[in-house]
This record gives C-alpha cells, sequence and structure tokens, in this order.
C-alpha cells in the first residue's frame, strides 16, 4: 500500500518576516501625510486580524491574514482610501469568522468602522446564486450602500483580491465567483468610476469561465506586441516634436485594450480578433493647472488632428460634460498613415488618476464635503428606489441594474439646466427627472421646440420642455414608456393611488345597488357578485365596476331570497374575450401555455420580442433567471450567444393546438413604384386573406417604393402564404418578415 506524500513544512519565522514585509507595504502604500495617531491605529487593527486569524489559512495554504493586509493594500494603493477604511479591511473578516464581536470593534475603533464591518458582514453572509443572485439579499447589500460607500469600495477590493487567488478554488466555485463578478462586481466599479479594478474584474472573470478564448487573445495580445509598440513610436512621434514646441509636460502611453473588451467587440460584431481594429488606446496625459486643463486639452487635440485625420462620429467630449461617475477625458478616433483607426485620449494630470481610482481620487482634489456631493447622486438614486415598499424584489434588481449599470446621456431643460439621464430615457422619464408633479400632469413634450410623443426616447444634448395639465392622471401604458427607476416608481405609486380610490367609488356603487335590491350590503353577497363577474378580488371587483367595466344595471332586478342575492352563474366564453385579451395573455405577464420538453408537459412561457415566434415557427425555449421560460426562434438574432453560453438553460419547444389566437407579425416588402399598387396589396391584406391590421406604412423614393404592415395571423403558414400572395402582386420584388 503506498503512502501518502508528507505534508509541507511550514517555516514559520519565514511567514512571520513575510508577514510583517507585507504590513510594512501595505504602510507606504497609503495615501498622504501619515500622523502617528493614524498609524497607531492601524497598528493595533492589525494586531487584532493577526491574532484572530492566527489558526486559519486560505485554500492555497497561506496564513489567512495575507488576506486582509492585502485587501487593504488595494484600497490603499489602487483605490487611494484613507486610514478608515484601510483599518475596515484588515478586520473586515474578523466578525464573520472569529470570535471578534461588532460591539468590540465599536468600542476600539468607534462607530464608522463598526458600521462598514457590519455592512461587509451582510453582504458576505448573502447567499448568492450562479446566474441570477437572491434579490432580497441584493436589496440589504444597497441599503448598507446608500449609508457609507465605502463598504462597497472595499468590497470590490475583497473581490478582487480573491479573483487574483481564485485558481486554488474547485471549477464549481471558481464558475460561480466569476458570473457573480461580471453580474455585479465589474459594473459597479465601472458605475464607480474605477476603471483599472473594472477590467481586472472582467479579464479575471473571462479567464476563468472561458479560458481558451483568454489564453487565445491573451497570445495574440503578446504576439502583436513588438510590433504595436513600433507602431506607437512611429505614431507618436511627430505629436511629441509638436508638444515639446509648444513647451507641454507630457506622458503619452499607449496601451491595449482589456481582454474582455476584445472579446466583447468580437462577440457584438461577429469579427476575429484581427478584424478589431482598435485594439488599443493612445493615451496623452499632460500637466496642467487646474484652470488651464479645458484649453490644453483642446490645443493638444488641436495637434494631434493637424498630422491625423479624426473621424467626425467619434469625438467624445467628457471635459465639458464629465460623466456622472466624475470621469474626464476628450477621445477622438484618427486615421493612422497606415489605414488603421487609432483611439487617442487626451486629459490631465488630475483626469488620469480620476479615471483610473475613480471617485476615491476626488479626496486629493476636492474637500471632503464636495466628494459627498458626487457620490450624493449616485447613493439618491438608489435611495429612491429602496423607498419603494410596493415594488416587488424581483422588479427593483432590473430597475437597479436598468438605471446603474447603463450609459448616461445629457440632457437641458428649457432654461439651458442641464440633466443626466439614463440611455434610452424618454420625454416622460424627463419629466419625472424635474418634479413627480411635472411627470403626473405631464400631457406632452417639445424636443428641440418640436412635439414628440411622450415615449421617444431622447439624445444626447436635447433640450426638453414639458407640457402638464392639472387634469392629466398617469396611465398604466406609461411603464411601457418610462426606463429610469423614479419615474416607474412614482407611476405605480399613482396608478396604486388611483385604484384605490376608484375602488371606494366602486365600493360605494355595490352597497347602494344592493340596498336598492333589497338585498343585504354583506359580505356573502358581494362574493355572489364577484363569482358573477369573475372578479379575482374584492380591489379587483371594486374597481372594475367604477370603471364601467362590470354594469350593476345590466343585472336589471336580480331575485332576492330573504336578503341574499340569487346571480346565474356565468361561464365566459373565449370568443367573448376581445382580440388584444388574448394577445396579451399569451404575451403577456399570464403567460399561455406551450408543449415543452421531452416529457411534454404544459409550461407557462413569454414570447422573447427579440424575434417575435409565431406558431409553425421552429423555437427553442431558453430558461431565464428571473422571467420563466422564454421562447425563442432558432434564428433569432441572440440564438447563437444563447446557445453557446447556456446551453445547460435551452429545452425543446413545439407548437401545439393554437389556432384560435391571432399573434402580430411584421412584414416589409420593396419593389418599383407604380399607380394603384398600394391599393392592391392593402386589398390581398385585408380581403383576401381575413388579416387584422394593426398598422401599415408606406414610402416612395425616385420610383422605389418601400412598405411596412404590422398585422395579426394565426401562424407561420399563414403569414407564408400572405407573403406568397403579396410577392405575385406586380411590381412587388422584395417580401420579408421583421424579425424584430
Amino acid at each position: 500500500m503506498s503512502t501518502p506524500p508528507p505534508a509541507p513544512v511550514i517555516d514559520l519565522e519565514q511567514e512571520k518576516d513575510e508577514i510583517l514585509g507585507r504590513y510594512r507595504g501595505l504602510l507606504r502604500a497609503i495615501p498622504g501625510d501619515r500622523n502617528a495617531e493614524s498609524t497607531r491605529t492601524i497598528r493595533k487593527a492589525f494586531n487584532i486580524a493577526l491574532e484572530a486569524h492566527k489558526d486559519q489559512r486560505r485554500k492555497s495554504g497561506e496564513p489567512y491574514i495575507y488576506h486582509p493586509i492585502a485587501v487593504a493594500r488595494i484600497c490603499a494603493e489602487e483605490i487611494g482610501l484613507g486610514t478608515t477604511s484601510v483599518v475596515a479591511a484588515l478586520l473586515h473578516d474578523t466578525v464573520e469568522d472569529t470570535d471578534l464581536t461588532l460591539e468590540e470593534v465599536k468600542d476600539m475603533f468607534g462607530p464608522t468602522v463598526a458600521t462598514i464591518i457590519d455592512g461587509l458582514t451582510k453582504i458576505s453572509g448573502v447567499n448568492w446564486q450562479t446566474d441570477s443572485m437572491q434579490a432580497e439579499n441584493f436589496r440589504k447589500v444597497l441599503l448598507t450602500l446608500a449609508q457609507d460607500v465605502r463598504v462597497i469600495l472595499i468590497k470590490l477590493a475583497d473581490r478582487l483580491h480573491n479573483m487574483r487567488t481564485l485558481d486554488s478554488m474547485a471549477r464549481d466555485k471558481q464558475l460561480k465567483i466569476a458570473s457573480e463578478t461580471l453580474f455585479l462586481y465589474a459594473p459597479l466599479a465601472h458605475r464607480l468610476g474605477l476603471y483599472n479594478i473594472k477590467s481586472e474584474l472582467e479579464d479575471l472573470s473571462l479567464k476563468f469561465k472561458e479560458p481558451e478564448i483568454y489564453q487565445e487573445i491573451e497570445q495574440k495580445l503578446k504576439k502583436g506586441e513588438a510590433v504595436r509598440k513600433r507602431f506607437i513610436s512611429r505614431f507618436t512621434l511627430p505629436i511629441r516634436e509638436a508638444l515639446d514646441r509648444e513647451g507641454f509636460t507630457y506622458e503619452i502611453k499607449g496601451r491595449p485594450k482589456s481582454i474582455h473588451s476584445i472579446y466583447n467587440k468580437m462577440l457584438k460584431k461577429h469579427v476575429s480578433f484581427e478584424e478589431v481594429y482598435d485594439v488599443f488606446a493612445i493615451r496623452i496625459i499632460v500637466e496642467s493647472k487646474q484652470e488651464l486643463e479645458k484649453a490644453d486639452c483642446w490645443k493638444v487635440y488641436s495637434i494631434v488632428t493637424d498630422f491625423y485625420q479624426p473621424s467626425p462620429d467619434r469625438l467624445r467630449d467628457w471635459i465639458s460634460l464629465p460623466k456622472a461617475n466624475g470621469y474626464e477625458s476628450l477621445h477622438t478616433t484618427v486615421m493612422s498613415p497606415g489605414g488603421r483607426w487609432v483611439e487617442v485620449q487626451i486629459r490631465s494630470r488630475r483626469m488620469d488618476e480620476i479615471a483610473e481610482m475613480g471617485l476615491a481620487a476626488h479626496y486629493r482634489y476636492k474637500n471632503e464635503e464636495d466628494h459627498a456631493n458626487a457620490l450624493d447622486n449616485m447613493l439618491n438614486k438608489i435611495r429612491e428606489m429602496l423607498a419603494d415598499p410596493g415594488s416587488n424584489a424581483l422588479d427593483f434588481v432590473n430597475d437597479f441594474k436598468l438605471n446603474l449599470f447603463s450609459d448616461e446621456i445629457m440632457v437641458f431643460t428649457p432654461k439651458g439646466e442641464m440633466r443626466n439621464l439614463p440611455a434610452g430615457a424618454t420625454a416622460l422619464d424627463f419629466a419625472f427627472d424635474i418634479h413627480s408633479q411635472v411627470g403626473r400632469q405631464c400631457i406632452g413634450a417639445k424636443v428641440n421646440h418640436k412635439l414628440v410623443p411622450l415615449s421617444q426616447p431622447l439624445r444626447n444634448g436635447d433640450q426638453i420642455e414639458i407640457i402638464t395639465s392639472r387634469k392629466q392622471q398617469p396611465k398604466e401604458d406609461w411603464l411601457n414608456y418610462v426606463v429610469t427607476a423614479k419615474a416607474r416608481h412614482k407611476i405605480k405609486q399613482a396608478l396604486r393611488e388611483q385604484k384605490k380610490k376608484l375602488s371606494g367609488v366602486g365600493r360605494e356603487a355595490v352597497q347602494q345597488k344592493l340596498r336598492a335590491w333589497g338585498a343585504k350590503a354583506d359580505m356573502q353577497n358581494i362574493r355572489a357578485l364577484m363569482e358573477h363577474f369573475h372578479a379575482s378580488s374584492l380591489p379587483d371587483l371594486y374597481w372594475q365596476i367604477a370603471r364601467g367595466r362590470h354594469d350593476l344595471e345590466a343585472l336589471g332586478s336580480p331575485t332576492v331570497k330573504n336578503g341574499r342575492l340569487v346571480l346565474p352563474k356565468v361561464k365566459r366564453t373565449e370568443d367573448e374575450r376581445t382580440l388584444e385579451e388574448v394577445v396579451k395573455e399569451i404575451r403577456g405577464t399570464e403567460g399561455g401555455a406551450l408543449t415543452l420538453g421531452d416529457d411534454l408537459q404544459r409550461i407557462d412561457y413569454k414570447l422573447s420580442p427579440c424575434c417575435n415566434p409565431i406558431p409553425g415557427d421552429d423555437v427553442f425555449g431558453f430558461i431565464t433567471p428571473n422571467e420563466g421560460i422564454r421562447i425563442h426562434r432558432v434564428n433569432c438574432p441572440n440564438a447563437v450567444q444563447l446557445m453557446s453560453n447556456f446551453a445547460y438553460r435551452i429545452v425543446k419547444a413545439r407548437w401545439k393546438g393554437k389556432d384560435s389566437v391571432e399573434f402580430l407579425a411584421g412584414i416589409t416588402f420593396s419593389g418599383i413604384d407604380a399607380v394603384g399598387l398600394v391599393n392592391k396589396i392593402t386589398t390581398i391584406i385585408s380581403h383576401e386573406h381575413n388579416v387584422n391590421m394593426r398598422s401599415i406604412s408606406f414610402e416612395s423614393n425616385d420610383g422605389i417604393f418601400e412598405g411596412k404592415v404590422m398585422a395579426y395571423v394565426h401562424d407561420a403558414e399563414h403569414l407564408r402564404s400572405l407573403m406568397d400572395k403579396l410577392r405575385r402582386v406586380r411590381g412587388v420584388r422584395l417580401v420579408e418578415r421583421i424579425d424584430h
């Protein structure tokens, strides 16, 4: 029998020296001047952490204390945080993993450190799931973030060190932690302006999720490094000479894009590594006084564009209008002599530090008060979302990701005041951003002096004027027009209030009617009305009566025995339902039933809006984290990505017996313009084919016409035969189905 290999001998003295060396390195990394008291506090925290973790080791076999020291060092060196955060980072695992209590921490280091550690402990206690985290726990995390942003900054440092040392973990743990990192921590780092940390978190996540792809891109970057360096030095030579002549003090860096962002480009644009043209960016950092920064950056831009032709639609000016997270820089893409596009970023030293280290770098350039204000805008958005007790936790998670992780646009009020909104925000979002009352009473909007629908997405630089009326009330479909959490929250709140008021009116009407019929106004009789009208709940009954959807007058004089109401049970037939209701059931919240999977069970599903499948299409089901099963067409634009990345969440799907239902489908057609052509096409669609049209539009340009029709059809066969008939019309050249 073979004997197991002997356990490695641990040299405790050597480890002790290593721990002290790492501690001294941490002290050197702390930004700014440290006074004796700060050093004493940090030493005290270090000694407590050392004692608390003395018997613990990490999965790699190293002493556990290496981890808190590394996290504290990332906080100091890479995020630029001060003594309080370093102390909290050193102690961040003690309350959770050792006998030390929060009260003891509070006594020794004060309430701020205790609050931060409490927040970190809550996050660590969260039971994350791989693809979708538990929404309630996510809310807890954000509640803590809303109290003190340092909680998240230290958590990001903790996560970064865990990702850097993920090699020693089991494969399933690696995948779980990498997925979590991509889902929450990398976007949060981006939102806080920590670009270096965000890039490293994304790269490390890719390294563990897709190791082959990661290594392939990494090798190709290494292989091309020498060529890249030669190209950069040739490209920057005339710029350097011109900057020297102008007397600038500057630094030029040529750095490759992160592996994750190159991989993203390859995926999005369906190109190979060789076809990604902007694999690297050139950054010009000028030493400049704060009051001259803007002028100097534009001067440098002028020098760059003297030598190289810029792409007019690739200029990004984040100096005049910084991003909400404080990012300032001037980006342009120019054509190099070799015929390739090169991204050039121009910024001052101060801007560069804020871009690298995020909001924490504001500490160096602003006082505490200004820094707090910079963070407050973001935290206010979170507080607004947390303030809605009526929102369901999953809605909350989606609203949060949508608002906090999306790109931003800048728009203006009629008086020129600037507002930041997430990309995709509409005129209605803007109205609610101004004030909730303005949003509630909004009846229209003018964008750049032109009247537009409330649902119109805004663009960077738009100037918006909101038209209001005191009689206006928020409507249910407004929820489809807004993307910001504030607007959604306020609309839902207003709808709840309206429903409450209307329910009161409905209740009054029911009681009056019961008395008029000579029946008792009690619960038993009201339940009889609920059954008769198929009301799902009591408030629903009152609400529908107040809206006029259930008509009490239509009951005439019903039978009343001993004060009891006797009503016939009405079975509602399918035919009575409106087309809208049927379509809503199939596409909307109720979900229809589709034969899915090998065991042919009936399961609730939703049809995916990205490809609008209809019966007869070749389809598959995709199990989503939050929305049950989504049905996609096999040739959907997203199918490849879903099947390659989430094969384990794909289920077989086939249609069965949906003849009576109509689905919305779109057709585009084009051809040579001729007299009477429009008439022929509309006749075929509406008369010959019994199709219920929702919208039709035609455009004619230089003898060529293009048309688009949205119509309700039964299935793919119904749609195909309609398209065949349209193809036979003389002059029509091309008929295609609209995919999304």
